[in-house]
């Protein structure tokens, strides 16, 4: 028997497989978009101070790029 959780999951596959790959993208932005607008809403900060906390938290555990290491040093 089928949870109500995969019942919901297996339809948003359906509906995000019947979308064009240009709604597709827009979807994704707009989900982007949604998200970072929660994030700097919950903790009192402005877009672009929201944004580059995104973004340093995201490249925190990456390696460095050995190519852009031997480029800058």
């Amino acid at each position: 028997m089928a949870s109500v959780a995969d019942r919901l999951r297996e339809e948003d596959r359906r509906h995000a497989r019947a979308l064009t790959p240009a709604a597709r993208l827009r979807l994704a932005l707009a989900l982007g978009h949604r998200d970072l607008e929660a994030f700097r809403a919950g903790r009192g900060l402005d877009t672009l101070t929201a944004r580059r906390l995104v973004e340093r938290r995201r490249q925190a555990g990456r390696r460095p790029s050995a190519c852009l290491v031997g480029l800058i040093g």
